[in-house]
């Protein structure tokens, strides 16, 4: 399915994270941003705050609910994708690229080998429809 990048990793709380040597760069899925729907607001940490893999970093607002984000890996945020508090239709519109997140320098890169890659994340949505 082409609606998932290759290059990039999956979780299924529907982030995704593109590994660039220690660096993971986070965002939500398009999948994720469909479920829901127009993205209104958004809440992200502060650079310098530490990530733990599967604990909550944020959370994203939509007109139809408050979603919390999870983190899919450890480590310090070393980047926030500031242009989002005031435009956060970048997830709807380009969750893939201008829609980003977080930048997480890794604690612990061996987390990486549990994420899923782009056709299992493809058919781990097919099972939820």
């Amino acid at each position: 399915m082409s609606d998932y990048p290759k290059d990039l990793k999956y979780t299924n709380d529907h982030e995704w994270v593109r590994i660039d040597g220690d660096v993971a760069t986070v965002g939500i899925t398009s999948f994720a941003a469909k479920q829901l729907g127009d993205v209104v607001m958004v809440e992200l940490p502060e650079e310098g705050e530490k990530v733990t893999r599967g604990d909550s970093f944020g959370t994203v607002e939509s007109v139809k609910a408050v979603s919390e984000l999870y983190a899919p890996l450890s480590g310090t945020v070393s980047r926030v994708n500031t242009p989002l508090n005031d435009s956060p239709e970048y997830i709807n519109d380009d969750p893939f690229d201008e829609g980003w997140m977080i930048e997480i320098e890794l604690s612990d890169p061996d987390e990486i080998e549990e994420l899923m890659d782009a056709s299992a994340y493809a058919d781990f949505i097919a099972e939820q429809e």
